[in-house]
């Protein structure tokens, strides 16, 4: 069968729903999420309780790949994503597999592809911390601007990530990074190759989806920092720059009260939220589940429109 894409912004429940339909389908699930990957960081990334048994991490005796894995130091693309993904398919070919997670650029390059692109060095991710240290978010969104227009015209200021690596193609190639890209980003991902349900909250539910999860992990996302730190990882490794966690180290380090910190949260994850719902309506083939309150998500229903869906 092809797989079944579950996505859609933050605390849209996706976890959730994946895990129930890979239990009535005896499938498995891979997970599209970049901050899941990370050993040690459960709480501010939602990841999935479960165990590691034989070599697979195990979520209600369900195998949930790609998870739980990454050393907070370690760092993990889109390219790495799309190999370890490919490679699980190859190695099942007749397992019914679920992709959720709303990591959408790892998601468009595994079913629609990645243009070839020059890899990070060391020597031009030192030059942009150095320049995000310099002059913040929106600097180095202004250095885009100027190398890039369009670009920059295309990514927002707040997604720093997608700024720094086009200002990085910039470097390395000496040309404008939307010349260099050969527009499979903005590509539909094909029909008969995956179904994509999108969870669609009414904005208001979610605001209060996301408010009331940041209450209840604020206090494990601190501890979990704190064991980091005491395990002598540095503040700026990849993992504690999640979501959520440069606040929890602030908390901890007494910059910010605790309701500061879960303020700053909400109102990012708000953010993020966004631009994920931006990003997953570019799909107008996808199945678009429209959720206003907590009843409309009706696991067993919802699983049968999806394997309608699906074909299944």
């Amino acid at each position: 069968m092809k797989p079944i894409v579950i996505c859609g912004p933050t605390a849209s429940g996706k976890t959730e729903l994946a895990l129930f339909l890979a239990r009535r389908l005896g499938g498995e699930i891979i997970s599209a999420d970049s901050r899941q990957t990370y050993k040690y960081l459960t709480a501010g990334t939602a990841k999935p309780a479960g165990q590691w048994q034989a070599g697979r991490y195990l979520v209600e005796e369900t195998p949930y790949h790609l998870v739980d894995f990454l050393e907070p130091q370690e760092v993990f693309n889109a390219g790495a994503f799309v190999q370890k993904a490919r490679q699980l398919w190859l190695e099942n070919p007749q397992t019914p597999f679920i992709f959720a997670g709303g990591t959408g650029m790892w998601l468009q390059a595994y079913f629609v592809g990645m243009d070839n692109l020059p890899p990070s060095t060391p020597q031009t991710r030192q030059r942009l911390e150095d320049l995000l240290a310099r002059q913040g978010k929106e600097g180095v969104h202004r250095v885009l601007e100027t190398l890039d227009p369009q670009s920059a015209a295309q990514i927002p200021a707040g997604n720093i990530q997608r700024t720094m690596r086009a200002v990085e193609l910039c470097w390395l190639t000496g040309k404008k990074a939307s010349q260099v890209r050969s527009g499979k980003f903005h590509t539909l991902p094909d029909p008969q190759k995956a179904a994509f349900v999108c969870l669609n909250w009414d904005k208001t539910a979610l605001d209060e989806r996301i408010r009331l999860r940041t209450q209840a992990i604020f206090e494990p996302m601190c501890r979990e920092a704190q064991a980091l730190l005491a395990q002598g990882v540095p503040p700026e490794a990849p993992a504690l720059k999640s979501l959520g966690y440069p606040q929890a180290l602030a908390y901890l380090e007494g910059r910010l009260n605790a309701q500061e910190a879960q303020e700053q949260i909400r109102l990012l994850t708000r953010q993020y939220a966004k631009r994920q719902r931006t990003w997953f309506n570019r799909y107008t083939n996808a199945l678009r589940l429209d959720l206003q309150t907590v009843p409309d998500f009706n696991l067993p229903e919802l699983a049968e429109k999806i394997c309608r869906f699906a074909g299944i």
